[in-house]
């Protein structure tokens, strides 16, 4: 007789486990990033995690600007402002409003791999990264120091360096024209819904197209025509190019002094023999009758 033969499968290592993820491990030795398991397994969006493994596969002094993040990934620019808010909540990015020694102000941005750590001296040298300000001689200790740059708040996607300089335009210094015009796009469109600051942004250029001779419902039929079905930006941004072409004036009005001459319109006159209406610059008989006249014998 032929042996015993079983068709069952082979019964699977003892140290595989049963259920889950099984990791098929390949040794890398160049073009990897180190990372940290609490970042890797943090909680929550997973728009957070994959940005933040980013920026840190990133060389030093790549912009990580939250237009240049949008243009790697597939989601906007909310979602990667709010990626990067709760990396700043969480310790991970510290944006700073720095001075050059040329008078300019700069954003620079700083991501750690783990919350609150100091710089590995194995890491190639960094840029200076002060967070005290220098300590000043004992001569100009009495001069008066320059007020701290304010924190950003935590709704701001990225800290606006230029508003510490010059307080933004209140909503009342605005042309109330553009702001009825801006305010009453969520009439035609829910979703073009703006903010004062956005309002008062847009509104110079609203502004514009209003002195340019283009009526209030032009525009917003320009603003509101053909929008895509999901925006991948605040609606600020879409109004704002589509706003950022100035239209050229409408043409002044022709003076009457200037308009071609028109034909004198001759009053109407009754016919003295058929009292038929006829225009004429004086009364008498009308065409027909003259002809009757003309054809009468004896006649001149």
């Amino acid at each position: 007789m032929a042996d015993p033969q079983s068709n069952a499968r082979l019964r699977a290592d003892a140290g595989a486990p049963t259920s889950g993820v099984i990791h098929v491990r390949t040794r890398l030795t160049a073009d990897f990033t180190v990372i940290s398991n609490a970042l890797a397994q943090r909680r929550g969006s997973a728009v957070t995690v994959g940005v933040a493994v980013y920026i840190l596969s990133l060389p030093t002094g790549t912009p990580v600007s939250i237009a240049a993040l949008c243009a790697h990934f597939t989601e906007g620019e909310i979602l990667i402002s709010r990626a990067l808010r709760e990396l700043e909540a969480a310790g991970y990015l510290e944006r700073r409003c720095e001075r050059l020694p040329t008078g300019q102000i700069r954003t620079r941005t700083y991501f750690y791999d783990v919350p609150g750590s100091a710089p590995d001296p194995d890491d190639p040298p960094e840029p200076p990264r002060p967070r005290k300000p220098p300590t000043v001689p004992q001569a100009t200790a009495l001069a008066p120091t320059p007020a701290p740059a304010p924190v950003p708040q935590e709704g701001a996607p990225e800290p606006d360096c230029e508003a510490t300089e010059s307080p933004a335009p209140a909503l009342a210094d605005a042309d109330p024209k553009a702001i009825a015009v801006l305010a009453s796009l969520r009439r035609v469109d829910p979703r073009l819904v703006l903010s004062e600051r956005e309002a008062v942004r847009l509104a110079p250029a609203v502004t514009a197209w209003l002195a340019a001779g283009v009526a209030p419902s032009q525009i917003t039929a320009h603003l509101t025509t053909r929008l895509p079905d999901h925006f991948l930006t605040r609606p600020a941004g879409i109004l704002a190019f589509r706003l950022r072409e100035t239209p050229l004036p409408a043409p002044p009005p022709v003076p009457l002094s200037l308009a071609p001459d028109r034909p004198a319109v001759l009053p109407f006159q009754t016919c003295d023999g058929c009292e038929r209406a006829f225009r004429a610059p004086q009364p008498g008989h009308c065409r027909d009758c003259r002809r009757r006249e003309r054809a009468l014998p004896g006649a001149a």
